[in-house]
């Protein structure tokens, strides 16, 4: 694969991680104490939407440098695909980590073997 491409998929999984915080970190912060139940809402969405920014400053560029039509390695679907699989997988390891009551079960293996083959049957000519 084209260095294009690797750097597309590593901007792709930043992009996750950063998208995965922005979603879900506000629930460990307040399993931490550092912001309760009785915070605002809107204060939550603004600490988000913050978290959010730097997601889209990973996020677009890797849409536009990987996208083939821009010369990159990648058509529409294909880094749709790659995606959704970086979230998931970003996911797992965000909740593996810092919720650790959250157990993985047979059926998640499976989901993300589906997935695999998602990635398998996107790239297949």
């Amino acid at each position: 694969m084209a260095n294009s491409a690797w750097f597309t998929i590593a901007l792709l999984v930043v992009s996750n991680i950063f998208m995965t915080f922005a979603w879900y970190g506000h629930i460990k912060l307040q399993q931490m104490k550092l912001i309760t139940s009785s915070t605002p809402l809107i204060v939550v969405i603004l600490l988000s939407w913050g978290i959010a920014l730097a997601e889209y400053t990973c996020q677009v560029p890797a849409n536009r440098l990987g996208y083939a039509g821009n010369g990159g390695a990648f058509s529409l679907m294909q880094l749709k695909v790659i995606q959704e699989v970086i979230t998931l997988v970003v996911f797992t390891l965000f909740t593996v980590v810092f919720f650790k009551g959250e157990p993985l079960h047979w059926n998640h293996l499976a989901a993300f073997i589906c997935l695999v083959m998602a990635v398998y049957f996107v790239f297949m000519d």
